[in-house]
């Protein structure tokens, strides 16, 4: 019993060190990429493109180092409704504080005065 293979048995897929190297490479210029973003001035775009790339980055995360790309599709269906949900989720609110950004403003504007 102990050599069987049972589906769900906790047995990953085992990966290569290149995938992995490829992978690491990547999430590295994604943080060089976030650190040069972060200091640039992108004209309203910083918080679009900080999400852009953290999004990239925990895909990447949970496809290879999670094995979610080897797993059920179910699994990655789930992932992906998730993160748009939360797409979505932040598209509304911050839709939403523009919509009132100008009243935080003229309060800011009465307390300093």
């Amino acid at each position: 019993m102990s050599g069987e293979h049972h589906e769900g048995s906790g047995v990953s897929h085992v990966q290569s060190v290149k995938v992995l190297a490829i992978v690491l490479g990547a999430l590295l210029v994604l943080t060089w990429l976030t650190y040069v973003t972060g200091s640039a001035n992108l004209h309203g775009w910083d918080l679009s493109i900080a999400m852009l790339i953290a999004t990239v980055k925990a895909s990447l995360v949970c496809l290879f180092f999670m094995h979610l790309k080897y797993d059920r599709p179910l699994h990655g269906t789930v992932f992906l409704v998730a993160v748009l949900f939360v797409g979505v989720f932040l598209a509304y609110v911050v839709g939403d504080s523009l919509e009132y950004q100008h009243y935080f403003d003229q309060h800011i504007e009465d307390h300093v005065k």
